[in-house]
């Protein structure tokens, strides 16, 4: 594989949680997540389906619970492995899928649509708690 599309070794993804990365397409970057499985990695797009602009996480990947994925904004659980959106306001959607494989305890980035970028979070992070909706639960 090629070293500039390596990025993380496979044992510093974390068991309860998800790592954290960044790719560009053109002159626009984007975050990304892996998820391990019991029997492989997956990578989504760190962006709840509800909206688009919206991150998952809050600046450190994105929560697991229960093995689901949580979008810290919505309370929208994901399954780990499809991406579907179980729970929540973006019922029925799926996160974007980034190609990633393992090669020799190596994550690769795999997807042509990207190059890979940084590991962590974009530069243009945004930690602001802007409020469109008050969540209510239900």
């Amino acid at each position: 594989m090629d070293e500039d599309s390596r990025i993380v070794a496979l044992d510093e993804v974390p068991d309860d949680g998800t790592f954290l990365f960044t790719v560009r397409d053109g002159f626009d970057t984007k975050e990304a997540i892996i998820v391990e499985l019991s029997d492989a990695v997956v990578a989504f797009e760190n962006y709840c389906p509800h909206w688009t602009d919206i991150r998952l996480d809050k600046g450190d990947g994105a929560t697991v619970r229960n093995g689901e994925l949580v979008c810290e904004k919505h309370g929208a659980t994901f399954e780990s492995d499809s991406g579907l959106c179980n729970y929540g306001p973006c019922e029925g959607a799926v996160l974007e899928e980034v190609s990633i494989t393992t090669e020799d305890g190596v994550v690769y980035l795999t997807d042509d649509r990207y190059e890979f970028e940084n590991q962590g979070p974009s530069g243009d992070h945004d930690l602001s708690s802007r409020g469109r909706i008050g969540f209510s639960g239900n």
